[in-house]
């Protein structure tokens, strides 16, 4: 390897690519959060340490014209960035997950930034997003993410053909599987807003004369409250059993 300085760097970018596309999306790693020179040299730092075990993958295409090199730089970056959405898309469905959940028992607090990326949502959606990415890296799901990368070499050698309806696939596949997940999460609380919703409506029918609306209001958020304390250690633990199955069924 250090017979050929040149070529050694040239393959250690290729696989920077592949690897710092992933984390530059992956969800944790890629959070607006997290400092731009971490992310960097987390990047690095994991292609320097994947590079001895992939060189007879990697090495033997640095050698090529300089456009078939640009072009190795393009598809790497693609790949690597198409593992990282697939975790990325399963994260912020979690989000979607908050937002049913925050709208079906009245949760509505005004907004306010956000822990993991620059934007601004409401204290509930916070603490269920934090607490699921919490869970995934105590599962270790970033090493998943990492050996998934690691076989991609296989699968999707450098400088094979780049299957972009594949692709598209995957990512159209994962919004199908996580909404399904989601949806199925936040269903108790959907059935507990519906629920009290329609006796509330019955009521208003029968006193009109009572504004039952301003009434009922704290009572539909205060069970909802309590049902999701009852209910997010379950909610936390099915979420984090939903990302296996997803990204490793592709």
């Amino acid at each position: 390897m250090l017979t050929d300085p040149q070529g050694t760097i040239l393959a250690l970018f290729l696989a920077f690519c592949r690897m710092g596309g992933c984390i530059m999306v992956m969800p944790g790693f890629g959070s607006a959060r997290i400092p731009m020179q971490i992310r960097l040299f987390t990047a690095v730092a994991v292609s320097m340490a994947i590079l001895p075990v992939l060189w007879d993958s990697i090495y033997p295409k640095v050698s090529g014209p300089g456009s078939v090199y640009v072009a190795l730089i393009f598809t790497e970056s693609l790949i690597g960035v198409v593992y990282g959405l697939i975790a990325r898309l399963y994260t912020l469905s979690l989000q979607f997950a908050g937002t049913v959940l925050t709208m079906s028992i009245g949760f509505t607090a005004p907004g306010g930034h956000d822990v993991i990326e620059d934007t601004n949502d409401n204290q509930m959606i916070n603490l269920l997003t934090l607490s699921g990415l919490l869970m995934l890296f105590m599962m270790d799901f970033h090493h998943v993410v990492f050996k998934a990368l690691v076989d991609s070499y296989t699968a999707t050698p450098v400088g094979g053909i780049i299957d972009s309806q594949k692709m598209l696939i995957t990512l159209t596949d994962t919004l199908r599987a996580s909404t399904m997940i989601m949806l199925r999460l936040a269903s108790p609380f959907l059935i507990y807003g519906l629920m009290f919703n329609v006796a509330v409506g019955l009521v208003n029918k029968l006193a009109p004369q009572i504004p039952v609306y301003f009434i009922s209001t704290p009572f539909l958020l205060v069970g909802g409250i309590f049902l999701l304390y009852l209910s997010i250690a379950a909610l936390i633990r099915q979420y984090v059993d939903g990302f296996m199955p997803i990204f490793t069924s592709f």
